[in-house]
């Protein structure tokens, strides 16, 4: 008989930085900085990978929302998810005990984090 897993609800922060955690999906990442797209072939050069890895590292990025894709004919172009970065930053600003800027829309959408003891949630 086959064992089921039973699925897990997963921080979308912890998502993001275990996806950021290997160095090849954070070669790639830093790749993408500041081009507008690259195209999947191009990550095997970068990386020193097969292509079925490249495509591997580019699944767990693209679900952990840190890139997305567009197809054009038979290429498949990527570019970093303009919030990722952000996501990055409130992150750092989190464990460096800088104050919280909480977008708004994220208070709208219900999504702000809960203050830390001792801080007033506005």
């Amino acid at each position: 008989m086959a064992r089921t897993r039973k699925p897990t609800l997963v921080d979308p922060d912890v998502r993001l930085l275990q996806a950021l955690a290997d160095p090849t999906r954070l070669a790639i990442v830093r790749e993408l900085v500041g081009a507008t797209s690259v195209c999947a072939c191009d990550f095997t050069d970068c990386c020193g990978v097969s292509q079925p890895t490249v495509s591997h590292h580019l699944r767990i990025l693209r679900e952990a929302g840190v890139i997305e894709s567009e197809r054009r004919g038979t290429w498949i172009f990527y570019r970093l998810v303009p919030s990722a970065a952000e996501r990055l930053r409130s992150l750092a600003g989190e464990l460096s005990g800088s104050p919280q800027v909480v977008p708004v829309a994220a208070i709208i959408r219900g999504r702000s984090r809960p203050a830390p003891a001792g801080e007033l949630s506005v």
